[in-house]
Formats: C-alpha cells, structure tokens, sequence
C-alpha cells in the first residue's frame, strides 16, 4: 500500500470519528450532564426546577440552583407535566421533534460509508465510468484539433493512400456518390506485417476528412465479465452514431475477430459473442449510416469469414513493406527535424535497406541521432547511418565478451568459410561485411545485401545458399579436422535443413516427389484452427522426404567443400585478415584473396559494398 492510499484511509478515519462524536452529543447542545428520571421528579416535588424544555423523550431542565441538567423522558410523561405544573415550573414545549440537522448528523456515517465505496469503486475501473461503467466502450474521440495527422505526413503507401482517399471524399461529399446510386464501403480491412503504418495512414483518413475518429484496440472489448464485449460494442456504435460521420478505427482486430468455433476456446465464450455483437452492427438489422470502420491486422488468416464478407469490411487494403521509393520518402519524413552532413545520401540509404519497414526506418534514423550524439557531433553523418544500419542488422558488439584464441581462430575460419563460398557460388547477393566481433547472440557473422528488392528465389539461388550455410562446418572441418569442429554451426545446419524442407515440400523442387504440397500440419490450434487435422503424409512418403532434404543439404555441402578446397590459400588469407583487423568489408575480402591488405583510419567506420547498403533478407551466418 503506497503513501497515498494510507492518506486517504487515514482523512477517511478522521471525518468517521469526527461524524460519531457530533451524533452522540447531537439532541444535547448546552447540557451539563444527565440525571435520573427519579431523581427528576425528587427534584420537581423539592421546587428545584424553574424551567423544563421539553423536546420529544428528552427534557432539558434549568435548576433554580445550580448547573443545568436533561433528563430522558419515558413515553408516559402525564404526571411529570402535572408535577410541574403543581409546583409553578415554567414549561416549553419544541414542536416538530429532531431537526433537519439532527437529521444530517445521524445519516452522516451512513453517507460516508456509501461515498467511500463508491470512490474505490470508481478506482478499480478506471475513475470515469462510475462505478457500473463495466460495459461502457473505451473507444477514444480524436477530433480535428488534436494529434492531427494528413497524408502528406504518411509515405511509402501510395497505393494504400489512393484506395482510402476514395473513403475520405465520400466523407467531405456523400452526395456525390449516392446521386448515382453508389454506395460507399462500410468497413476497410488494413492488412500488412508489423511497423508498416497501418495504425497512422488510419488516423490520416480522419485528419483529411476532418470527422471525428474513434480509436480502440481489439483487446479492449475482452473483460473478465461475460457480456461486457458485446456490450462495449454497442455503446461504442451509440456514440458513434451521435457523431455521424465519423470513422472507427479498432487496432489488431484479431484479437477479437478470430474463426467462432474453433480451436480450444469452445463455441460459446465471451470472444465470439463480442464478434457476434461486432457483425450485427456492422451489417445488421439496423444501418449505420454515416459510420466507416477501419481496423488492422498482421494476422488476416484467423480472423472470422463472415467478418471479411462484403456488406462489412468490403475492402483489404494491403500495407507492405515499402520498395526503394517508399524507403526513400520514409527516411526524408523522418530527416525533417535531424541536422545532416553534407555526405548523407538518402538514395543509397534506400537502396541499402531492402525488406525495412516503416518503423525499421525510423529507429535506423533514430540510433543514426543518438550515435552521432554520443560522438559530440552537431551533424548527423553516412558514418552514423552506417554504423546504425550495422547495429540494426547485426546487433551491437559485444567487444568486451572474452574470447579465447583458439575460439577466434576458428570463427575467422568459419566465417572466411561463409564468406568465400558466397564469392564463388553461382547465384549469390554481395557480401556486405564479416566480422568475429560478437553482436547480439552470434559470435561472428558474415552478412550479404541483395542488390534490390527480391520477392521470390530461383533454384539455383537456392542451392547456393544451401553451399553458403554448409561452407562454415565444412572450414572447420577441413582446417581443424573433424575431432575439433564446434557447435558454431547449429544456427546454419538448422536454416539449411529448413531451407532444404522447403523446396521439397511446398516449392516442388524434387524430381521424385513432384510438384505436390506436403504439409506438416502443425499449426496452433489455439489461433483459430481446427484441433484435429487430417493427415496427408504417408509414412513412405516422409521416408522420401527426409532423403530428399538430406540429399539437397548434401550437395550443397560437396559444393562448399570443393569451393574450399580449390580456394584454400584464398580462405588462409581471409582468416589472418579477419584474425588482424576482426571485420572486413566484402571489397576488403576481395582485396585480401588478391593479396592486397586493408588500410584503416583511426574511428573510420567500414564503408558499404558498391551501390547496396544494407539489410539482407536474413544473415547467412550467425555462429553461436
């Protein structure tokens, strides 16, 4: 319990103990003290009492000597009153009985009581709803004045842009469209991998039609209490229609937009009946007229059917990772408030970032800032984004990690291997870099860029990379012999294997299984898939499977033995460079294999290979 809940209870305390000691002097004000009611009657038959107030039970007696007293007065009170009488007492009488304020004094703790239970109440669910707010909609209203965001602020989807654009001059001219009998989409559905912008290109659809925008995330319908989504959802719609036109957004969808009956959450839980309340009022009984509803998804295969049907979410839009052009308007978005150096090329960081979404493009500007910050330096420099986009791809360096000698010999022979082989296979992308410096969870790492954006891969493309990853084992076995080769290459046999599985199994690269998709189902049944599956492998058919992987990880590690073999003073040339200067540009590799060493400058960081910069579609090595 912190300070200020101990505050509280303590004023809490104080304002109770306060109310008790003003209710039990209450009815009494001015009373000395409290006599007998026999002793009351001595007193009036003695003449001792010259004036008695009486109010309902209670008489307040002023003595013809001494103090003031009152009595408590049973309900037969006749012969007291005579007894006055008889003996010339003066005799007031209070009508009405207890007053208002005696009235408050009495229910104070009462009060008290219900205001503190309704405080914690208020607490424990958020303050603003009151205290049986549990199916109140947590949608949040952005207007126009505030977190504006427009399109001109959103780069790297244009084709996004131009499909909401249509939404957002529905919104601004409605006439224009229903004058010829059109009907505007109801719902889009955004779809894309993480960090590609979904959530802001939302929020700019609301900034450029100027309506109000209602924001909230999938999970937030889902509460502890059945019927609470369901409910939520409705008041979500109540408020929308209030502030028709407008927009509603629901971040990650899936989270409440699964497949209904199935997987291990049964048919009847309180997810499906908030999407059951969410189909209705998307395209129920009742038109919404006015109400668009944006939402966003990295997961469209789970999500429910008749969620994506049209009449409801009529639209996908998709939001992939930016090409070269959309990474270049996202980078200079992001330079808008960064001093840069003369040398800085937003072109050839583009080009380098291939497979880089949105956000990946932001914290590469982001660490390019910071490096440049711990450096002193008044202007962001190439240097600085080089080295972020190194940080980014590869990790940090964990040059303090120690190593043995024996341990860096063998990872400048296993990655002098990886780099190589990748010189010297068929079809391969530039190598970028190796290095032994440690970073992130790798030992060392050889790294290559594709030349461009690359959407699918060839078979030759395939076999070499096979080469590729094999071309570490087999360098440490052909230098050190096969009693002190190391588990360095668990990451590669595992990413080969992979690889290898794949192009028998879905991409039909095997002349005895044919062009047939294997599966392995062995999806998660708690994402929204059926718990039994039906087999469609048969045993002999996984017998020939499993050879036909081996025999294509086999082939890929006769080529990189044979590659090494015939380039074995070109990989003892590597090694000792790798072992002297730790990392190596792919120029620089070239350059040692031909004899030529590198030349350093003191704090110079190691400059891109050739027009490509940067990110591959995943490293080709990472010892561990």
């Amino acid at each position: 319990m912190n300070f200020k809940t101990l505050g509280i209870w303590a004023v809490i305390v104080l304002v109770l103990v306060t109310a008790y000691g003003v209710v039990s002097q209450g009815g009494k004000p001015g009373a000395a003290g409290e006599v007998s009611y026999s002793q009351f009657l001595k007193n009036i038959d003695n003449g001792d009492v010259k004036k008695a107030d009486i109010s309902g039970d209670v008489v307040k007696v002023e003595p013809r000597s001494g103090k003031p007293y009152a009595v408590n007065v049973p309900g037969n009170a006749e012969d007291m009153v005579k007894r006055l009488e008889a003996h010339n007492s003066e005799i007031v009488y209070q009508r009405g009985g207890v007053s208002l304020l005696g009235i408050l004094f009495q229910m104070l703790p009462i009060l008290l009581l219900i205001g503190v239970w309704i405080f914690f109440m208020r607490q424990m669910q958020g303050g603003t709803k009151g205290a049986m707010g549990f199916g109140k909609s947590k949608a949040r209203l952005l207007t126009e004045n505030k977190n504006r965001v427009m399109f001109d602020d959103v780069a790297g989807v244009d084709e996004a842009k131009e499909e909401l654009q249509e939404v957002v001059e529905f919104l601004k001219d409605p006439a224009k469209f229903q004058r010829l009998g059109g009907k505007i989409p109801k719902g889009a559905l955004l779809i894309g991998p993480p960090g590609t912008g979904k959530t802001l290109i939302a929020r700019a659809v609301a900034g450029e039609a100027g309506v109000p925008f209602f924001t909230i995330s999938g999970s937030d319908f889902v509460e502890m209490f059945v019927g609470v989504g369901a409910s939520r959802v409705r008041d979500m719609f109540e408020q929308a229609k209030k502030n028709a036109p407008c927009i509603i957004f629901i971040d990650e969808i899936d989270a409440v937009g699964r497949h209904r009956g199935a997987g291990l959450g049964g048919g009847n839980d309180e997810r499906e009946q908030t999407l059951n309340q969410l189909l209705v009022e998307m395209d129920g009984f009742e038109a919404n007229e006015g109400i668009i509803l944006i939402a966003a998804t990295n997961r469209p295969d789970v999500l429910d059917p008749a969620l994506l049907r049209p009449g409801r979410f009529d639209r996908q839009v998709v939001v992939p990772n930016p090409d070269v052009m959309g990474r270049e308007k996202i980078i200079r978005v992001h330079m808008k408030n960064v001093p840069l150096a003369a040398d800085v090329d937003v072109k050839t960081l583009a080009r380098g970032t291939p497979g880089f979404s949105g956000a990946d493009l932001a914290n590469l500007v982001n660490e390019a800032a910071l490096t440049a910050a711990r450096k002193n330096r008044r202007m962001v420099t190439m240097h600085d984004f080089e080295y972020a986009k190194d940080k980014v791809m590869m990790g940090a360096e964990r040059r303090s990690m120690a190593m043995s000698e024996d341990e860096k010999k063998l990872t400048a022979y296993h990655e002098g291997g990886h780099a190589l082989v990748a010189l010297n296979v068929p079809v391969a992308d530039p190598v970028h870099k190796a290095t032994i410096v440690p970073r992130g969870r790798a030992l060392g790492m050889v790294m290559q860029l594709p030349e461009g954006d690359r959407y699918s891969m060839s078979f030759d493309m395939m076999t070499s990379r096979l080469a590729i990853m094999m071309a570490g084992r087999v360098a440490e076995e052909l230098i050190f012999g096969k009693e002190k080769i190391t588990s360095g290459a668990s990451s590669d046999i595992s990413a080969a294997t992979n690889l290898a599985r794949n192009m028998v199994t879905r991409w039909g690269f095997s002349d005895k299984l044919g062009t047939v998709a294997y599966g392995d189902n062995q999806e998660e049944v708690f994402l929204g898939h059926s718990v039994a599956r039906t087999q469609n492998v048969s045993p002999e058919t996984m017998i020939t499977i499993d050879a036909e992987v081996r025999r294509l990880v086999k082939t890929g590690e006769d080529e990189a033995r044979r590659i090494l073999t015939e380039q074995l003073e070109g990989l003892h040339a590597v090694a000792k460079a790798l072992l002297e200067f730790e990392t190596l540009s792919g120029d620089e590799i070239i350059g040692v294999m031909k004899g030529v060493q590198p030349v350093r400058v003191e704090d110079d960081l190691i400059k891109p290979t050739g027009p490509v910069a940067s990110v591959p579609v995943s490293p080709t090595s990472a010892t561990a």
